[in-house]
């Protein structure tokens, strides 16, 4: 039996591409005073406020054990606030302040940075990210 270099392994290239694109955003992020998982919860509520925790772990592939501090220190920037549901108190949803909405129009500077890193056509861009959503959904069956 054949033993796989690192370089074969397609899960290696994945967690190292994730690793770098992140190192892209972190100028971007840094100025925003934000963690690339709190920018994430943040691209959620922009698209719609007013999710329940549930929805934003599943969405961003992240238990409560993680999902809850972090949703806590942005509590504390004052970017959003978690209020229970009036109409089932064990649904806890999260909004948006005032200060998290603004935030919105500074959050292009975060993927414009990684588009003029990569040296690809916004094509290739388009596919390879529905190839990778595809094998993501494959492996969550």
């Amino acid at each position: 039996m054949k033993t796989l270099k690192l370089e074969d392994h397609l899960c290696f290239t994945i967690y190292a591409l994730s690793r770098q694109i992140t190192c892209v955003y972190r100028p971007a992020l840094d100025a925003l005073d934000l963690t690339y998982p709190q920018y994430l919860v943040l691209v959620l509520l922009w698209e719609q406020d007013g999710r329940s925790v549930k929805e934003l772990g599943q969405r961003l592939y992240l238990d409560s054990g993680t999902l809850t501090p972090l949703l806590k220190r942005l509590e504390e920037k004052q970017l959003l606030h978690r209020q229970r549901d009036q109409q089932d108190e064990r649904v806890v949803n999260v909004h948006l302040t005032t200060a998290g909405k603004a935030l919105q129009e500074k959050a292009p500077t975060i993927t414009n940075a990684l588009m003029e890193k990569m040296d690809l056509p916004i094509d290739q861009i388009i596919a390879l990210r529905e190839q990778l959503a595809t094998l993501l959904q494959s492996l969550e069956a």
